[in-house]
């Protein structure tokens, strides 16, 4: 293109128009407007490739032999231009031929303005940023690193305290004394054996020292199946009981223990090499209830745990100067621990009529506090006392098999810790002085108070009161089924009752006639055999006419209201009423749902509730 297509005058020569800059030493393009030359044409967007050297037109040459010179001259920008351009290519973008967007950004001038400079200062300022960036990764990496480390760490002093605790568990083999394991969705029963055992540093003084260690004081722990209430039973160690045979794991195997007839019960352990799994099933000879797990202790248990608690708080009404314990106390509530608390709850002359079952209560009195101390929020929330509390319970308790490791033990521990105190009530077997000794040294089950206390036991019923909510609709058909148990009651000499099995043991129909006929006087009764088929609650159909016999028969069977199966229409004639027991059924005598209240006059003690011995 030459001067004259770009509308210049012939006389004017380009190349005049080019001018050396004397301060870059560049050559710079003047054109001068007062010739009348007209701005040259906007160059289109996206014309040349963004960032490459603007190019103009050279000076139009005459053609020569050579042919015409057709090749543009390149421009030297000024840095008015430059910075005209970097704003025009920051607006357009960097584009390629024809306006497409090109792949890759444009180059920069060498000869870069002040603005291009501030902006890839700034661009250079961001690349800069990165290694920051890089530094907060490996802060980042560092970090976790750290954590992990402490984390492992710490996981390997968790791994050795357990190994730690599980080390300090003594286990014995009961050789299926138990039911096999407790179960979450089941009643738990627990046995609780301490012993006379006086291994220990300083129990040796306490006499005795060559004790193989016999059951000193027994508690039976059952939790009900819904968790809400438990219920302690201490059984006295002098009473007269049968303890059965029991297979015991020797050295050499096994062997069967000979049982005993009209024994102390203390010998269910100890004697002749008894283990716990013969107080075991002794307890479920005594009480029906099979016994899960046991755990067992000596004297030091009581000095370490309590020590390990900060003390157990206990209230005495009068002054205390036992010498044979060495516990002297004056009036008042005092913390104990250590050789204190064990001479507390080894005193029979201090409280009481000074006997063995006056003991029982103290120790009773003694348990409630520390089962407060260990639940309250000075013991859970003290990392210290929890674990002393642990370390001290782990190499005082010898356990079954069964629960022989800190996780099965944790796993029971939850089961028990849902339990409130205040529906945890401590109670001892009724008793009464054994009639066949002049001296009065033993004791007897007093049977018409401890089947009923048996029965509610069996029967998850507490022996305090647990507020239960019911709908309105439950209270009123309950009403209505209790209206059937009130009335009056026919003398069991005119009851005409069948009776079938229909889901008990075998052998239930025949042991409930034996029962009826011979203890209850009901002697119009007869064995029907097997029912059509089992049911699952023990019910008792009976007319209109009947309904005083139905009374007096329920209240014999401790039968409930829910189990009363009114006819229709009367009875003719010698016609019998219908007794089927169904799976609900524990023996002959035994209440279908348990009393509803303990027995008058069975000892209580409430866990919630502090009480002053005296």
């Amino acid at each position: 293109m030459d001067a004259h297509s770009r509308g210049q005058a012939d006389e004017f020569d380009p190349a005049d128009q080019w001018v050396l800059n004397p301060q870059t030493g560049n050559y710079e393009l003047r054109l001068d407007h007062s010739t009348g030359q007209p701005p040259a044409a906007p160059q289109p967007r996206g014309s040349r490739r963004a960032g490459a050297p603007r190019k103009e037109p050279g000076p139009a040459r005459p053609a020569t032999d050579e042919g015409p010179r057709t090749r543009e001259e390149p421009r030297v920008e000024s840095r008015a231009d430059s910075r005209t351009e970097s704003r025009t290519e920051s607006r357009s973008g960097a584009r390629g031929r024809g306006g497409t967007r090109a792949n890759v950004p444009g180059q920069r001038s060498r000869r870069a303005g002040k603005g291009q400079a501030e902006a890839a200062n700034a661009a250079v300022g961001r690349r800069k940023r990165k290694p920051q960036k890089s530094r907060k990764k490996k802060a980042l990496v560092w970090t976790g690193g750290v954590m992990a480390f402490l984390l492992v760490g710490l996981t390997v002093g968790g791994y050795f305290v357990y190994q730690h605790f599980n080390g300090n568990i003594d286990t014995i083999d009961v050789q299926g004394a138990g039911s096999g394991g407790f179960k979450k969705d089941q009643p738990v029963n627990i046995l609780l054996i301490g012993t006379d055992k006086r291994t220990g540093a300083g129990n040796e003084g306490y006499g005795d020292v060559g004790s193989v260690g016999h059951a000193e004081t027994t508690l039976l722990f059952h939790v009900s199946k819904d968790r809400t209430n438990a219920t302690v039973l201490s059984i006295p160690r002098d009473l007269i009981t049968d303890i059965p045979d029991c297979e015991t794991k020797t050295a050499d195997g096994t062997e069967v223990i000979p049982g005993a007839q009209q024994a102390r019960f203390n010998i269910s352990l100890g004697q002749n090499g008894r283990d716990p799994g013969c107080t075991m099933r002794t307890v479920k000879e005594l009480t029906g209830l099979t016994i899960d797990h046991f755990m067992m202790a000596d004297f030091d248990a009581v000095k370490t745990m309590s020590t390990a608690v900060g003390g157990v708080e206990v209230c005495v009404g009068k002054d205390v100067d036992d010498p044979k314990s060495k516990l002297k106390l004056s009036k008042g509530t005092h913390n104990l621990q250590g050789e204190q608390a064990l001479a507390f709850v080894r005193t029979r002359h201090a409280f009481g009529n000074e006997s063995d079952l006056s003991r029982i209560e103290t120790q009773q009195q003694f348990l409630s506090s520390m089962i407060r101390k260990m639940k309250s929020g000075d013991t859970l929330t003290s990392p210290s006392k929890l674990f002393k509390l642990a370390e001290a319970a782990t190499d005082a308790l010898t356990v079954d098999s069964g629960i022989g490791s800190i996780q099965k033990l944790s796993d029971l521990a939850m089961e028990l810790a849902k339990v409130d105190p205040k529906n945890i009530t401590f109670t001892t077997l009724p008793v009464l002085d054994n009639p066949a000794e002049v001296v009065k040294a033993t004791v007897v089950v007093n049977e018409a108070k401890a089947d009923p206390l048996f029965s509610m036991m069996q029967n998850d019923v507490s022996l305090t009161e647990v507020q239960q909510k019911e709908e309105e609709a439950e209270k009123a058909a309950k009403s209505k089924q209790e209206a059937l148990l009130k009335g009056t009651k026919a003398d069991a000499s005119d009851v005409r009752v069948d009776v079938f099995n229909g889901g008990g043991p075998q052998g239930s129909a025949q042991e409930t006639l034996n029962w009826l006929q011979n203890t209850e006087g009901v002697l119009k009764s007869t064995n029907k055999g097997n029912a059509p088929a089992d049911v699952a609650k023990t019910t008792l159909e009976y007319a209109p006419n009947q309904a005083d016999q139905a009374r007096a028969l329920a209240e014999m069977m401790g039968l409930p209201a829910a189990g009363m199966k009114p006819g229709t229409e009367d009875a003719v004639g010698l016609e019998a009423m219908t007794l089927t027991l169904g799976k609900d059924f524990k023996g002959a005598g035994v209440p279908i749902t348990g009393a509803a209240k303990a027995p008058e006059g069975v000892q209580k003690v409430e866990a919630d509730k502090q009480v002053c011995a005296k």
